[in-house]
């Protein structure tokens, strides 16, 4: 049989009230008493009945249960005013910067040209200087930029004109060494002969001054 909802409010008939009160009671102090052995706790529990009479139980001494209990209730008492100053600190600063991030947002809204209908002359003015400043502030970064692009393009043009007379010292050398008449034809340096190159030129000149004769017939006949 499910048992009903109980109503939260006072048991008017006496008899009830009396049967409700001790099973709550012992239900009450039994709980405690778990709770004291299951989770190694410090737990006590008064309870007064309606007439007066008094049920309690303590993990421990009674007596220094509600010492300790006492000694609690001082310290959080003294230590509750400077906790109320610094939650009032907190919210104050709290405050202060919903405010300031609230002036930044209109500020930026203004300054994109937008809630312009409620300004002043002065605040108009105020924020065309701004724009100003801040147009001056991009341009002169703008051409730092510019500048700096410069310098890195130039370095990299000197770099590339190294580099090409390398090349140029590297080919010019192989032409010298691989080919020196054509080198000398080209416009290069003058060519001068090895001294190998003069001797095999006056062996072939000796060779084009012989004269040479045919002869047909045999041996002595030439000879004579």
């Amino acid at each position: 049989m499910v048992r009903g909802k109980i109503q939260m409010k006072r048991i008017e008939k006496a008899s009830s009230r009396q049967v409700t009160f001790s099973k709550r009671r012992n239900g009450l102090l039994k709980k405690a008493y778990e709770l004291s052995v299951l989770c190694d706790a410090e737990v006590a529990a008064i309870i007064f009945s309606q007439k007066g009479r008094v049920y309690e139980f303590s993990s421990s001494d009674m007596q220094k249960t509600i010492e300790r209990y006492h000694m609690h209730i001082k310290k959080v008492q003294t230590d509750k005013p400077e906790m109320a100053r610094y939650t009032q600190q907190l919210r104050l600063e709290a405050a202060n910067m919903v405010r300031k991030i609230e002036l930044l947002e209109v500020s930026q809204r203004k300054l994109l040209g937008q809630g312009l209908g409620s300004c002043s002359v002065e605040e108009l003015q105020e924020v065309e200087s701004q724009l100003e400043r801040s147009l001056r502030n991009i341009r002169a970064r703008k051409r730092d930029l510019f500048k700096e692009q410069i310098e890195q393009l130039k370095a990299k043009e000197r770099f590339l004109r190294e580099e090409n007379a390398m090349l140029s010292a590297k080919v010019i050398h192989h032409s010298k060494i691989s080919h020196p008449l054509i080198y000398c034809l080209s416009g290069g340096e003058q060519w001068q002969p090895s001294t190998q190159q003069k001797e095999a030129a006056i062996y072939s000149s000796h060779c084009s001054e012989v004269e040479t004769e045919l002869f047909i017939g045999l041996p002595e006949n030439r000879c004579s």
